[in-house]
């Protein structure tokens, strides 16, 4: 059903950091473990101190340097994830910061983790996680056969994707977004104006477009 992105791969694994509060990017950790296979090497970083709302200077929360091939900013307070973002800057190493409203030149920002577009600067990253992508066979008018070729981090794609086995085709599109939010963990009270959506109903969305994508070809 699903692809098995950790067979057969021989290259060196990509190196991740990833920077948390209060448990954020536990779910994506996991997912891109389970998802990702040997393709990846996360360390996390985990900061649960109680923040003031303003942060004048992040170093003491902050390594001094970095030594990874990309990092996923799960930060919390905006001030932690611009100076980070920056970081990343002086050491030339990619980021993403997905839902930030950041304005540091170089930072990936799509409104949630499913919607980040293909980009080369960051590796085997973007080709296994991102804007869903699937295959699908169809014998007598249901699914017999569906693929993830990429989805979510937090492993809602391929989740959602396992109870499409014998849907009807043209009932799976709504299913599949409305399986998408049960598995999504994203915060739904993150309603994003510019969207006009919580980042769980647009990754809703984003399952349903591209599964209807998927049985048009």
């Amino acid at each position: 059903m699903s692809d098995n992105a950790g067979a057969g791969s021989a290259e060196r694994p990509l190196n991740i950091l990833v920077f948390q509060q209060k448990g954020r990017g536990e779910s994506k950790v996991k997912g891109i473990r389970q998802y990702g296979g040997r393709r990846f090497d996360i360390t996390l970083i985990t900061i649960d101190e109680d923040l003031p709302p303003v942060v004048d200077d992040a170093s003491p929360y902050l390594p001094k340097t970095i030594a990874a091939d990309l990092v996923l900013d799960f930060l919390t307070h905006p001030d932690l994830s611009h100076d980070l973002a920056l970081l990343c800057r002086k050491l030339d190493i990619p980021i993403v910061a997905s839902g930030k409203k950041t304005t540091v030149p170089g930072t990936h920002t799509p409104p949630v983790c499913c919607a980040l577009a293909r980009h080369e600067e960051l590796g085997r990253y973007s080709h296994c996680f991102g804007a869903p992508e699937f295959d699908v066979t169809i014998t007598d008018g249901r699914i017999s056969d569906i693929v993830v070729r990429r989805g979510a981090p937090c492993g809602a794609t391929w989740e959602a994707a396992a109870g499409m086995l014998g849907t009807l085709a043209h009932e799976a599109p709504v299913r599949m977004g409305l399986d998408t939010q049960f598995f999504c963990t994203a915060d739904p009270s993150n309603w994003d104006p510019l969207w006009g959506k919580s980042p769980v109903h647009l990754a809703a969305d984003l399952h349903r477009a591209a599964l209807t994508a998927a049985l048009k070809k």
